[in-house]
């Protein structure tokens, strides 16, 4: 018995270092100002999808759209262990919205071909919609299963999920091919291997090798694409040109959500008190603990 599983990767934004520079006066989020890291639910469905790679038999592929700096994710996809990575990176994909991103998204799975299980996390930190996945799933005319916190059988044509709900969990069996959004218990990220990364530090898309020959005049663009093909350490990049789709369904254009209003909120500190690293200031914080029945 053997699996194809597809995963929805996303690079975002690291939104614990927000700071007043990072919006724009249009509401969007200025990336630059940002450092990207794997989106962390998502790192959680690359390790489920591992998981029953091992388990159960089968190849895991992981896919990414975004700008070209979104290949730092798909490496560390082969890092962890995954068979394929696909970069979808366009400029007119760009500013797309959850409806415009899950479009592009399904015609991406379609031209992939056949699969049985497509995983993403439940929602990315930068967005926290929680749409991309059901509407990806809505596109594609499968099944899908939110919330999934683990899967407790898979057979050929069937799977059985523990699906977490208010107040508890609840088991639902689906037919295949089907998607799953998984909360961040579902699984525990794994590690790099060492070995990986020493075979795949040095993968590079289209855009990357590009970057190279404009570094240096000796090399050209095709012989080192091929000559990174040959060895296993070419990044795939799908763009507008690999797709029969409808520009007006994609990037600005094909995104009805806008930002009504941006809001800056300032946190200022209340009043405080110092405490000495003394016998005497312990006292007196377990005291003032005690009269603010924080304990006690």
């Amino acid at each position: 018995m053997s699996f194809r599983l597809i995963v929805l990767a996303k690079q975002v934004p690291d939104t614990a270092n927000i700071h007043g520079q990072v919006m724009r006066p249009d509401g969007t989020v200025n990336r630059a100002k940002l450092p990207a890291i794997f989106n962390p639910e998502d790192k959680v469905a690359l390790e489920l999808a591992l998981q029953v790679k091992e388990q159960y038999g089968g190849t895991v592929t992981a896919i990414s759209m975004g700008p070209p700096k979104a290949s730092e994710i798909l490496r560390e996809c082969l890092y962890l262990g995954v068979d394929e990575v696909y970069l979808i990176s366009d400029r007119k994909f760009a500013g797309a919205d959850t409806l415009a991103t899950s479009y592009v998204l399904s015609e991406a799975i379609k031209k992939m071909g056949n699969y049985d299980l497509i995983i993403a996390g439940r929602q990315a930190i930068d967005g926290d919609t929680a749409q991309v996945g059901p509407q990806t799933a809505e596109k594609l005319g499968i099944p899908q299963i939110t919330y999934a916190a683990k899967i407790t059988d898979l057979k050929k044509n069937r799977i059985t999920v523990r699906r977490r709900i208010d107040g508890g969990y609840e088991i639902l069996e689906s037919k295949l091919p089907v998607l799953l959004t998984v909360i961040k218990e579902a699984a525990e990220p794994r590690p790099f291997k060492a070995r990986n990364v020493m075979a795949y530090k040095n993968a590079k898309s289209l855009s990357e090798l590009e970057e190279m020959v404009n570094q240096n005049s000796l090399l050209y663009i095709d012989d080192l694409k091929e000559e990174f093909i040959a060895r296993g350490l070419f990044i795939p990049t799908l763009t507008l040109d690999d797709f029969e789709i409808d520009e007006t369904r994609i990037g600005q254009s094909g995104s009805p959500t806008k930002v009504y209003k941006v809001d800056s909120v300032v946190l200022g500190a209340g009043e405080h008190i110092k405490i000495e690293p003394t016998g005497e200031g312990i006292n007196q914080l377990i005291d003032q603990l005690m009269s603010d029945r924080i304990f006690g």
